[in-house]
């Protein structure tokens, strides 16, 4: 699909939370630096109630969010070099409870991640424009893709 513009990607985002099984996805966000992963965290945090800053976890890994209804972690694991950095951190833990997960660089994490909900990449095109990808890769992803 095409995104035009920066209102594409707030759409698609207020319709991803609109779907309540986005209160316990995990969702994948693959693309180059400036794609717009963390444009489009920030819209669909924003539609599930966030206020306040978002900001991008680059060198934090991670910020968590007390949403209403939900808790929802951003990570980034764009500096992750060591596996092992996954287990010291508590990362796994996270992953097995309740709550919104999203992963940029989802591919430093290696092996360690379960299985995305979805799989979104995001690439540059023309000007304002965004070529995206979607993918669903279990049952809450697929109920997912139908509703965006």
């Amino acid at each position: 699909m095409l995104w035009k513009g920066e209102e594409d990607t707030r759409a698609f985002a207020q319709r991803l939370a609109g779907h309540p099984a986005v209160k316990d996805a995990f969702i994948a966000l693959h693309g180059d630096l400036g794609a717009g992963k963390t444009t489009l965290v920030r819209h669909l945090l924003r539609a599930l109630g966030a206020e306040g800053r978002i900001k991008s976890p680059t060198y934090a890994v991670v910020e968590p969010y007390a949403l209403p209804g939900l808790d929802a972690w951003h990570f980034d694991f764009y500096r992750f070099d060591d596996p092992r950095e996954w287990e010291d951190a508590g990362f796994r833990d996270i992953f097995a409870g309740p709550g919104l997960k999203l992963a940029e660089w989802p591919g430093n994490a290696g092996a360690l991640l379960p299985v995305a909900d979805l799989d979104i990449h995001l690439a540059v095109g023309d000007g304002d424009a965004r070529e995206v990808g979607v993918q669903a890769r279990t049952p809450r992803g697929q109920e997912l893709l139908a509703c965006v």
